[in-house]
């Protein structure tokens, strides 16, 4: 079995190399990994970095990690570099993982598991139930305000919708397809999941979440967006 681990990147100079090699070294058991990356046309440096870390790749071989970037040559966003390295993707089961050190590839294994078991084909790392840093209050506001509105809509039971930690087995994520270019990735894979009935499951997940001065990116604008994509992809595919 092979996790594919697809890591979109934008303006991630000062973190992406150490998130690379957390991901490089982190311990999933006897299943191969795969490490794709797409650079959405990084301004600060990000890209050079990634034309290093592939010289790595190919020299160490980097202990039968398979890495691979793809570069935007404009800046689509999110959702768009995820779709781009979807494309790409070899593995029986795919992750989302940011460029940031928001979220710990020390999880994966905690979120492999219920797959492993025979118990869920989607598992997402709920950042609520697990230790984290605490956020600011308005970021959490947002968060749990998203996640209501996807429980009411699409009858169920999220604690965070709007995680990055997503492990799908690939037939799932292959047979969705994504047309958000932007944040609202989240809440458009997370409606099509569940208007497929296909069960959630959920891990708790360490969280280490920074602000806008440390770097991060999703605004107020992103949080409309995303109510307005759960509540479209509710009535539209």
């Amino acid at each position: 079995m092979k996790l594919s681990i697809v890591i979109p990147v934008y303006n991630e100079g000062k973190t992406i190399r150490e998130i690379l090699d957390k991901v490089r070294i982190a311990d999933i058991g006897n299943i191969e990994k795969e490490i794709v990356v797409v650079d959405d046309f990084s301004t600060d440096g990000s890209k050079e970095i990634l034309r290093d870390e592939e010289k790595r790749g190919i020299k160490a071989s980097l202990e039968s990690v398979q890495f691979k970037v793809f570069y935007h040559e404009r800046n689509m966003g999110k959702g768009a570099a995820i779709r781009t390295a979807l494309g790409y993707v070899t593995g029986d089961l795919v992750i989302i993982q940011d460029a940031d050190l928001e979220y710990a590839p020390e999880d994966y294994k905690r979120l492999l598991k219920p797959v492993l078991k025979g118990k869920a084909d989607v598992v997402y790392g709920s950042r609520f139930t697990g230790e984290r840093r605490n956020m600011f209050f308005w970021h959490w506001v947002g968060n749990r305000f998203l996640t209501l509105i996807t429980n009411i809509l699409y009858n169920t039971t999220l604690s965070d919708m709007e995680t990055c930690y997503k492990l799908l087995r690939k037939e799932v994520i292959k047979g969705i397809r994504i047309r958000s270019n932007r944040f609202n990735f989240e809440p458009e894979i997370t409606a099509k999941i569940l208007k497929k009935n296909i069960k959630i499951y959920e891990v708790p997940i360490s969280y280490t979440g920074r602000e806008y001065d440390e770097g991060k990116k999703i605004t107020w604008k992103d949080g409309f967006s995303a109510l307005w994509t759960l509540v479209k992809y509710r009535f539209v595919n």
